[in-house]
C-alpha cells in the first residue's frame, strides 16, 4: 500500500491521516464470511488535515458537506472477498471525491443574445406552426 495519496499536485495525503477499519462483510460466503475481516472503513478528516492547502479546504467542505459527519470523510468497500482489494478499491473512491471536490469551478457563463438569424428561424417555425394549428379547425362537412 503507497504511504501517500496522490490526489492533485498540491493536494498529497500522508498514510498516517488515514484511518482504516475492518470488519465482516454482509452477504452470502459461507463459513469464510464468520472469519474474514475484508470490509474496510476509511477515513479521512478534511477539515483538520494538514494535508489540504488553505485555500482548497473551504470548496472541498462545502462541495462533501452531505457525505462528512463532524468533518471526517469515510469510504466503506466491501465488495471483494479480500481485504486488500477492498482497502485499494477505498482509497481509489476517496481519491475520485476528492480530486472532484478539489476541482476548480467552472467559468462563469457569459451572457449572449440569439443572433438575427436565430430570432428570425424561430419566429417563421411560429409562424409555420400556426398555420398548421389553424389549419386544423376547420370543420369536415360531410
Amino acid at each position: 500500500m503507497p504511504e501517500e495519496l496522490r490526489v492533485t499536485p498540491s493536494l498529497v495525503i500522508a498514510g498516517a491521516e488515514l484511518h482504516e477499519r475492518f470488519s465482516r462483510s454482509s452477504g452470502p460466503g459461507g463459513q469464510g464470511v464468520n472469519t474474514a475481516d475484508s470490509r474496510v472503513e476509511l477515513s479521512f478528516d478534511v477539515a483538520r488535515s494538514v494535508s489540504v492547502p488553505e485555500h482548497l479546504r473551504p470548496r472541498m467542505l462545502a462541495r462533501l458537506a452531505n457525505r462528512l459527519t463532524a468533518g471526517v470523510l469515510t469510504i466503506a468497500a466491501s465488495e471483494y472477498r479480500s481485504q486488500l482489494a477492498n482497502r485499494q478499491a477505498a482509497r481509489e473512491r476517496l481519491v475520485a471525491l476528492l480530486r472532484a471536490a478539489a476541482a476548480p469551478p467552472p467559468a462563469a457563463r457569459r451572457a449572449t443574445k440569439p443572433s438575427r438569424g436565430a430570432k428570425e428561424r424561430r419566429l417563421a417555425e411560429k409562424r409555420r406552426r400556426s398555420d398548421t394549428k389553424r389549419g386544423r379547425r376547420g370543420g369536415y362537412d360531410d
